[in-house]
């Protein structure tokens, strides 16, 4: 005895599913029309559909979407690769919230899951010294990567690469870089 083709169950499955949900369109999209979706109200033709051995549909692959959701795990597996950085780093919760809209208790998490000590309180001020010698870096990096100001995704790659090399808390970076620019240094 033959088996059934798995795409026919599929789709009787889905359109039933998607008709109990009261989701027509859906119905409509995949290609049915309204006398086909009658035939779905009827339990024995929509066994013979179901259990066809020969396949009454088919499907196509809309590549544009398929390449765009696998991009989108690349941008999603960057992102977590960042926000780990930026927390390894010293990046404070509420800048890994201002640039990834993650909540204190997801950051709370993400420093669980990655092994990072919790944090009490905050970090210390740089002195005089740090200070000149982060912005002396601060300002040939910028100029050397032409940054502009208000180019957020830049100057947060350039305040996680300063923090790496000065081994500094990035969140202490940040508003260093921050004082300068509202004070109108640059």
């Amino acid at each position: 005895m033959s088996t059934p083709h798995p795409l026919n169950q599929a789709v009787v499955a889905q359109a039933l599913h998607d008709l109990r949900n009261g989701q027509l369109r859906r119905c409509l999209s995949m290609g049915f029309s309204e006398k086909e979706l009658d035939v779905l109200k009827q339990p024995a033709l929509v066994s013979l559909l179901a259990n066809a051995q020969v396949p009454w549909c088919s499907v196509k692959v809309n590549t544009d979407v398929l390449w765009r959701l696998v991009s989108q795990l690349n941008d999603i597996e960057q992102e977590i690769a960042t926000v780990d950085r930026m927390l390894r780093l010293g990046a404070s919760t509420e800048m890994v919230s201002t640039f990834y809209g993650l909540t204190h208790q997801e950051v709370a998490l993400r420093r669980d899951i990655i092994g990072l000590p919790k944090r009490k309180g905050r970090h210390p001020v740089l002195n005089e010294e740090q200070e000149t010698t982060l912005w002396k870096r601060w300002k040939s990096t910028m100029d050397e990567r032409g940054i502009t100001l208000n180019d957020d995704s830049a100057m947060l790659t350039l305040a996680m690469d300063l923090a790496e090399s000065l081994s500094l808390p990035m969140s202490v970076i940040w508003a260093a870089i921050h004082s300068w620019i509202d004070q109108g240094l640059v």
